[in-house]
């Protein structure tokens, strides 16, 4: 009975004899296939040339390449390459000898390649619309099959358990078929990784050159981006490298923060305007006279490195001081806060003052007045609110004291010329304060002190005062929060005259006092308004007041059109620097384009809703929602008889549109993506979208032939684009960075003449680049000016300015272009110095 099975032994011998009669017959399959291969290889033996069979070692003597198929270099020949168990085979050309320059890089390794497999798409994720695209045409070329020393013996010895030698087997009979076919891949020209398997880490960005001369690959997050080379580039060595000549010059900035500042508004003794938004002082000179037009002229001082909070005027009338917030670089290092003194008529920095003494940012300014300004007090915007003073001229710190609690109830204050002070509470009252007898029975150093009580009080407004300004005549101003009111007070609190300001200007946050009797005032929705109380005013400068992300300019006129989370649309004119209309939207705008008309423009709504608006009348011609997601890009073709709107629900909508763009109707649906679109362009013809998507997929869609989309993305390689937008495409390629997470290119826009890129980046950055920018590591030319992510750049339709939209700063920046092809006219009205521009560096 001890020689007996137990009772589990039956089942399990059972399940060993069925385990190895499978692997009976499919080593039996495995044979059958190995043979099949074997005579198709002997077959093509018989059809080609010995010579085209050597190693790519030896080359092979040029009359016996074979021919290349059409449309491919003359040189290049093709290979067959293998990707594992993908039962696809793809065709890709090996670099043959020939003339020197058809090599995009360094000797291939043998066999070297970097085609994706049969079902990745050009971007990075698979096509929901099925299996990916074939590659290019050409003829299958034969490889010599491995040495059968190569091959795993199937008797070979092995110290595994009984239990783990049929997975090995299995295991082997894979490794002997795969070898059959020699991939064309090496890991050694790629550093010994496989991109398909270990691309680099998340958050990375890495290219890799197709040597073959027929794609480019890169990734972002790990996934793999193939773009295949236009047939007139032979070699990726003779695409334009460096900086472009063309250079931008900051020309207008639009907008004023005044939604969260206060003391945000000087005059300067030069009669300029100085205020900030984003990272930029701007010194303004009005233009025109009193509740005029503007027109004016702006400089700019661009020292600081995030967004300035605060201001302070120098007794002297022409040293400000400026404190800017604390942030993070694109390393995400922090940045500290710190104030500078700088000159406003060199616009040099003459000192910088409390790197490192600061938290959190610079929260209030003032300079001595007793002492004609050489100490300067800080208030920074710790918990503490630490409050020092400074030595203007040696930088140090002489003293400091904690102010554990904020003051909330008394946003403004001013000194009078006899000494009294007026404050503004939060409950529209103004106080006047005096001097108080001298107490001799109060102790104290020094003898008897004078304390100050309240000898006056007025109910001067309706809500919180937020602004008080002495003026030359010894009348005070006061700008009231909640009524909107500005009121001139004489001796005694009595008011003399009064002003309202509209309701879509907001709130007084700011009041300073210009030439003569004229007036400037900053609201809380970012406008800039310049008048008296006796003729009103009018607005010189006006901006939004929540993130920005909607930009289209017009097609044959200085003008651009922004949108916003503010839900405002806004129409500007940029020769002027002037907002032209603008009309509230009920919903957040994301996303415009001009028809090529002018006569009417589509916006982009969060709701999947989009709108059609006459640019004239401003009449909404046309209301139409497509989902309920939101919408990221809308864009008429080149002629004006579609219209493109892609979705947050992964589909693009096409629509027919009348001559006049008024009417439209819907065509069809692009539908393949499998993520959300980013991104779009139409061909010069008007037939053909490149889309980008979410998930780095770069597709192409036949429009006039149904919305078709074209799975053989090489046949796009020459089709020639009328804008190029996409942040993802062969020709754009260079403009990612090393280390790039797939997020750190907001937007993207050729010039019209196609010298240039712009992009706008996540690091406060604008950039420019030659065109086409398809290397690696592409330098640029950087320039800085905005204090949070830019959202969007376009060029005007004569490419003589770039406008760029700062997002949470909600500033609109319009930079000139200067240099070869793309210099605009000479600025209206010169300035004594240029911008200071530090960040305008050569980015290498």
């Amino acid at each position: 009975m001890d020689g007996a099975a137990g009772p589990g032994d039956g089942p399990a011998r059972e399940a060993l004899q069925s385990l190895s009669q499978r692997l009976r017959v499919q080593e039996q399959e495995m044979e059958l296939v190995k043979a099949a291969l074997a005579e198709a290889l002997r077959l093509l033996r018989l059809q080609v040339p010995p010579s085209s069979l050597q190693g790519s070692g030896t080359p092979a003597p040029p009359g016996d390449s074979l021919a290349a198929p059409p449309g491919l270099p003359p040189t290049c020949t093709p290979s067959l390459v293998s990707r594992g168990t993908q039962t696809e085979t793809e065709v890709e050309l090996k670099s043959s000898p020939g003339p020197p320059g058809l090599s995009n890089g360094p000797p291939a390794p043998q066999g070297a390649s970097e085609e994706p497999g049969g079902t990745q798409s050009e971007g990075g994720g698979s096509s929901s619309s099925g299996a990916g695209s074939p590659g290019p045409p050409g003829i299958l070329r034969p490889l010599q099959p491995p040495q059968r020393a190569d091959t795993p013996r199937r008797n070979s010895s092995s110290s595994s358990s009984p239990s783990e030698r049929p997975r090995q087997k299995l295991s082997r009979k894979a490794i002997s078929s795969a070898n059959l076919l020699v991939r064309s891949g090496s890991t050694e020209s790629r550093g010994g990784k496989d991109p398909l398997s270990s691309p680099g880490g998340p958050g990375s960005r890495r290219s890799n050159y197709n040597l073959e001369g027929i794609s480019v690959k890169m990734f972002l997050r790990g996934r793999p981006i193939t773009m295949y080379i236009p047939s007139g580039i032979r070699s990726l060595e003779e695409l334009p490298s460096g900086p472009p000549p063309e250079t931008l010059s900051l020309d207008w900035v639009y907008g004023y923060r005044g939604r969260d500042s206060r003391s945000n508004l000087f005059v300067l003794r030069s009669g300029e305007v100085v205020y900030f938004i984003a990272c930029v002082v701007v010194l303004y000179r009005p233009g025109g006279g009193p509740g005029g037009p503007g027109g004016g002229g702006q400089r700019h001082y661009r020292g600081h490195t995030d967004c300035v909070r605060c201001l302070a005027v120098h007794p002297d009338g022409v040293r400000v001081a400026s404190g800017q917030t604390a942030g993070v670089d694109k390393d995400g290092k922090p940045l500290q806060p710190v104030v500078h003194i700088w000159d406003s008529e060199t616009l040099l920095k003459l000192q910088e003052i409390g790197l490192g003494a600061f938290e959190r940012g610079v929260g209030a300014l003032a300079f001595s007045a007793a002492d004609q300004g050489a100490f300067l007090c800080v208030v920074d915007d710790s918990n503490e609110h630490m409050l020092s003073v400074w030595d203007c001229s040696r930088g140090m710190k002489l003293a400091e004291i904690k102010k554990y609690k904020k003051p909330k109830f008394i946003p403004c204050f001013v000194f009078l010329p006899d000494g009294d002070i007026l404050t503004g509470d939060s409950e529209g009252n103004i106080l006047t304060w005096g001097r108080s007898p001298s107490d001799s029975k109060t102790p104290g150093r020094g003898g008897a002190k004078e304390t100050y009580g309240i000898v006056a009080q007025a109910h001067a407004h309706e809500g919180s005062i937020f602004a008080l300004c002495l003026r030359r005549d010894g009348t005070v101003l006061s700008g009231g929060g909640r009524d909107r009111r500005l009121v001139q007070w004489g001796p005694g609190l009595v008011a003399l005259q009064e002003a309202e300001i509209p309701e879509h200007f907001g709130a007084v946050r700011a009041i300073a006092e210009g030439l003569g009797s004229e007036l400037l005032v900053g609201t809380t929705k970012n406008a800039l308004l310049r008048g008296d109380l006796a003729q009103g005013f009018s607005p010189v400068i006006q901006g939004h007041t929540d993130e920005l992300w909607g930009l289209c300019t017009h097609p044959s006129q200085n003008r651009f059109l922004t949108c916003g989370h503010d839900r405002q649309l806004c129409l500007w004119d940029g020769e002027s620097h002037a907002l032209a209309w603008s009309i509230d939207l009920k919903e957040t705008g994301l996303c415009a384009d001009f028809h090529p008309s002018g006569a009417v423009v589509a916006v982009g709504l969060n709701t999947g809703r989009w709108l059609v608006l006459d640019t004239e009348t401003r009449e909404i011609v046309s209301d139409v929602i497509d989902g309920n997601e939101q919408l990221s890009v809308v864009r008429y073709s080149p002629d004006g008889l579609y219209l493109a709107i892609g979705s947050h629900d992964n589909v693009i909508y096409i629509y027919s549109v009348s001559s006049d763009g008024a009417k439209s109707s819907r065509f069809g649906r692009c539908m393949g993506h499998s993520s959300f679109i980013t991104h779009l362009d139409w061909s010069k013809d008007g037939n053909f979208i490149m889309s980008n998507s979410g998930d780095y997929e770069i597709l192409y869609w036949d429009v006039a032939g149904g919305c078709k989309q074209l799975k053989n993305r090489y046949e796009s390689r020459d089709r020639e684009w009328a804008t190029y937008t996409c942040v993802l495409g062969f020709h754009v390629y260079g403009v990612w960075p090393d280390g790039s997470d797939g997020t750190d290119i907001n937007s993207l826009c050729r010039s019209h003449n196609e010298r240039v890129v712009a992009v706008a980046d996540d690091f406060c950055k604008v950039h420019l680049f030659q065109y086409p920018c398809a290397r690696a590591k592409a330098p640029s030319r950087m320039y800085g000016g905005h204090g949070s992510h830019v959202t969007s750049v376009r060029f005007t339709h004569d490419d003589s300015h770039l406008v760029s939209l700062g997002g949470k700063d909600a500033s609109i920046f319009q930079w000139r272009v200067l240099g070869a092809g793309g210099a605009g006219p000479a600025p209206a009205t010169p300035s004594r110095t240029p911008s200071l521009s530090p960040a305008s560096s050569l980015d290498v």
